[in-house]
């Protein structure tokens, strides 16, 4: 079983850069999710701010019924809510500030009390958090106020960038410094869900540093889960530490829209650049998310603006872009992921997507990380068709994918949950393989097999076999291997 819908494409078609959709009731209809998983779509996030258990349960099962149905692979995530910091409601649900006016937000007030001169916050240690003369920002840094005073409940503000306000939207303070911890009770309720649901991972927000994502490892395994964890970098206060967040984590997300109202937007490019660049590094697949191609949400075709911004994501080797409301909400779900697909593609085919000197000096430390390391090289020097990865965990084919490369990277494997979770990696393509049922002297023909039975291969193509000397296990041989050339070789 493969990730890719169209299993007569050609070994250099298939799209490298992963796409992540949002579940919502866009998407509720089956003919829709259909079409949406054919045309491209690689994981699935339930986004744990909306919705109850059930509407999760319910979209979970969904996707994988009719992935099953058109014989591909899936993953799925978590994504809990975290600390989101907002204000309560208004009596009337909307309110207009002017520049210059006063506006209080009041930890006291109840929370659908808000008027004119007052909102109530759902956060109540927020009060000891700022200070006068800090700039909070809300709703996404559509309005910004100037702390002038903290008086027992009391922030009080004085209006820079007025307009429009309405219920629950959310506060950040410019340059962070919220106390608020990553895990609130209900997301600790939600991971246990998630675990249930046997998501393969589940994506912190709001993480300040390595402790918190340790934290959320330590309550998925109490839990009985192995879900991997994905950090969400949001906070203004994870990018000096973000090597440590991501050495501990399974994954990271540069989740644009909260980082950015906290640095500032003209710092965001180059921070998405470093995440993206030290999540490599350090081995890790990475998402760019947040706005990708939002217009898409009503529109049927990306702003050129969009278009340049998912293509200079791919250029910098992220592993996967997402979209959130454009298919959890939108109106043509199936049509922006085509249209994300044939912009990864279009990018894909630039020389520099496949070309790299990652880790050329570095000392290796593991024989399979130098196994995987040394076979994507081979395939970037050698006419090489496919790397073939039988593997357990998937870790070889994750250190492949770090490698800039026009090679697909086959992860074959018996374990569905690895089989889901290198969905996520670029350049790679989940197939399952039971090697334990196949005899020693016929591993490679079978493996092969898999790929000539649905014309990825062909007779006289150069494949490059990773795997270990017993079988299953650590990695510790590559072989190349000449289809229907090599027939009696092991």
């Amino acid at each position: 079983m493969t990730e890719m819908a169209n299993t007569n494409m050609t070994t250099n078609t298939w799209r490298r850069t992963k796409i992540v959709v949002t579940m919502g009731p866009s998407l509720d209809d089956p003919g829709v999710l259909e079409k949406t998983i054919a045309a491209g779509a690689n994981v699935f996030r339930a986004n744990f701010s909306h919705g109850t258990a059930e509407d999760h349960q319910k979209r979970i099962e969904a996707v994988r019924e009719i992935a099953k149905k058109l014989n591909r692979h899936v993953a799925v995530f978590a994504d809990l809510q975290g600390p989101k910091i907002r204000i309560a409601a208004f009596k009337d649900g909307t309110i207009h500030l002017e520049v210059g006016a006063e506006f209080i937000l009041d930890a006291k007030l109840d929370d659908h009390a808000g008027d004119q001169q007052r909102v109530g916050i759902t956060y109540k240690k927020l009060i000891d958090d700022v200070r006068t003369g800090d700039t909070l920002l809300l709703d996404d840094g559509r309005l910004v106020f100037k702390v002038t005073a903290v008086k027992d409940s009391e922030i009080i503000c004085t209006v820079i960038v007025g307009g429009k306000l309405s219920d629950h939207k959310g506060i950040n303070r410019q340059g962070g410094g919220l106390t608020a911890e990553a895990l609130t009770e209900k997301d600790k309720t939600d991971l246990k869900t998630a675990v249930a649901l046997h998501v393969d991972y589940i994506a912190i927000s709001f993480p300040r540093s390595a402790e918190d994502m340790t934290y959320a490892k330590q309550l998925i395994k109490e839990a009985g889960g192995k879900a991997g964890v994905i950090a969400k970098i949001e906070r203004a206060e994870a990018v000096p530490v973000i090597d440590e967040i991501i050495e501990v984590s399974d994954a990271v997300m540069v989740a644009r829209g909260d980082l950015g109202v906290e640095i500032g937007d003209t710092e965001l490019p180059a921070v998405q650049k470093r995440i993206i660049h030290q999540a490599r590094l350090l081995n890790k697949p990475v998402i760019t998310a947040t706005q990708m191609m939002e217009t898409m949400i009503e529109n049927t075709i990306p702003t050129r603006a969009e278009v340049f911004d998912v293509a200079n994501a791919v250029l910098d080797a992220t592993d996967a872009v997402m979209l959130s409301a454009e298919t959890a909400t939108g109106k043509h779900p199936a049509l922006v992921v085509k249209a994300m697909s044939d912009i990864c593609l279009g990018t894909e085919k630039q020389p520099e997507t496949k070309i790299s000197t990652h880790r050329m000096d570095a000392h290796f430390n593991r024989i399979d990380e130098a196994i995987a390391m040394s076979a994507v090289y081979i395939a970037n020097h050698l006419d090489i068709k496919a790397i073939v990865s039988l593997t357990e965990t998937g870790s070889t084919p994750l250190w492949m994918s770090r490698i800039r490369s026009g090679t697909p990277i086959f992860a074959l494997t018996h374990h569905e949950e690895t089989a889901r979770r290198v969905c996520l990696y670029r350049g790679v393509y989940p197939f399952y393989f039971d090697m334990n049922a196949v005899s020693r002297d016929h591993i490679n023909k079978e493996a092969v097999r898999i790929l000539t039975d649905r014309d990825i291969l062909h007779h006289g193509d150069l494949v490059l076999i990773t795997k270990g000397d017993q079988g299953a296990g650590t990695t510790n041989l590559v072989k190349i291997y000449r289809v229907g050339q090599d027939e009696n070789q092991s």
